[in-house]
């Protein structure tokens, strides 16, 4: 029932940008949170940015800060990713992730992103 529809991802050279969206359906619970993590090969899911849905307050990576941008539309239920001046060791399987009011966490099934030298 629970749907998180990612779209965006790609290729791009250093430098470059690229926009993520994910919009969630079939959640009863009240989103709280949206936001992004990322996995690169042989490292672990990380952190990349998150926005709460009743303040709109940000939370970033170290690594993103300044290059990354996380917005949201609590009417359609979607967060948006804008990923600016991006590097090689961006590169990496971004998923969306969604958490409600009572600790649910919910999962999108990513989408990649590679950036060349």
């Amino acid at each position: 029932q629970v749907r998180l529809v990612e779209s965006g991802g790609g290729s791009v050279q250093a430098g470059g940008s690229q926009r993520l969206s994910c919009e969630a359906s079939g959640i009863s619970v009240s989103i709280d949170v949206m936001g992004w993590y990322h996995q690169a090969p042989g490292k672990q899911r990380e952190l990349v940015a998150l926005i709460t849905s009743s303040s709109g307050n940000t939370n970033y990576a170290d690594s993103v800060k300044g290059r990354f941008a996380i917005s949201r539309d609590n009417a359609k239920n979607t967060a948006n990713l804008q990923m600016n001046s991006l590097k090689p060791e961006d590169t990496a399987i971004y998923y969306c992730y969604v958490q409600g009011g009572l600790f649910n966490q919910y999962w999108g099934h990513g989408t990649q992103v590679t950036v060349s030298s």
